[in-house]
């Protein structure tokens, strides 16, 4: 077999940056975690700024914050605070969170499975929020990609930080590994039927609840890439803290965007397109949504 077709998920064009041991890791479950990679006090600033939105204590500009349903209700005297945002979004341009997303150690990782050209797609900080008993915390069982209007997949790549000890006990991620390869397909997303509700944007999968699940507990600083179609999820956070990461979605320069009308993604697209209608995007479509909120990161930029 050669050494191009061995491979399907990971390049060889980054100086070895990915032992031959990790790329095999990669290919076979769809996902790896690199050890300490973001120092703790790139992560401290991070937490702070993400303080300092919650609070109103700066301008948040195009930022979007998101708050879980349950924590509204049990905290209604309290408007916006980091009880209650359970994660912010396109956060790309940001003068604190960009230090992570131009990253150049991290960038270096995420070039082994995109190619030299990036553009950085989705940016958000997750806080997981303390479960008020409703189970509203957790994730439903999903696939990145499903979210996404541009293509191959095999060109995409997610990166997960945890800026906190993670666990099970905080709603640490978990995984079904393999799954990039088995169904290897994008499955039909709807939003579960959960009696304590579901938060805005939680689609998930049915059909999966009885696979072995791979749980990352995971130290802070601590990386976990992974491909847009692995199906994963996190449980509830039973802690007593909220639970913080952060997250980019990494793409070639080289995918284009697909028409997503007729498929199983055109229910996502009919969200986004009333969320942007919300404000004040008239006409903005699911490509045009992905082109307005993505940034050049490393390279030159192409088709995305």
């Amino acid at each position: 077999m050669s050494h191009q077709k061995k491979y399907k998920y990971t390049l060889s064009s980054n100086n070895g940056i990915l032992s031959s041991e990790q790329r095999d890791f990669f290919e076979i479950n769809g996902f790896i975690i690199i050890e300490q990679l973001i120092h703790e006090t790139l992560l401290d600033q991070f937490k702070q700024r993400f303080i300092d939105i919650c609070e109103n204590r700066i301008n948040r500009g195009g930022i979007t914050v998101m708050k879980d349903i349950s924590s509204i209700k049990k905290n209604q005297e309290v408007i916006s605070n980091e009880l209650i945002v359970n994660k912010i979004q396109d956060i790309l341009w940001d003068d604190v969170f960009q230090q992570y997303f131009l990253h150049p150690k991290l960038l270096d990782y995420v070039q082994c499975i995109t190619g030299n050209n990036i553009m950085a797609m989705h940016s958000m900080l997750i806080n997981k929020p303390p479960d008020t008993g409703s189970m509203t915390s957790r994730h439903p069982m999903h696939q990145d990609l499903h979210y996404f209007a541009f293509r191959p997949a095999d060109r995409i790549v997610a990166t997960w930080t945890a800026m906190q000890t993670v666990t099970k006990d905080n709603g640490c991620l978990f995984v079904l590994p393999g799954s990039h390869i088995h169904p290897g397909k994008l499955l039909p997303h709807e939003y579960p039927e959960w009696k304590g509700g579901v938060n805005k944007g939680f689609h998930g999968i049915i059909g999966y609840d009885n696979h072995q699940k791979k749980y990352l507990e995971m130290n802070p600083g601590d990386t976990v890439l992974f491909h847009p179609l692995l199906i994963h999820g996190s449980g509830p956070n039973t802690s007593q803290e909220t639970r913080k990461a952060i997250s980019c979605h990494f793409a070639s320069c080289e995918c284009q965007y697909i028409d997503v009308t007729g498929t199983t993604q055109q229910n996502i697209a009919i969200e986004v397109k009333e969320i942007a209608r919300r404000r004040g995007f008239n006409d903005m479509d699911f490509k045009d949504f992905w082109k307005f909120r993505s940034r050049l990161v490393r390279g030159l930029k192409m088709h995305l």
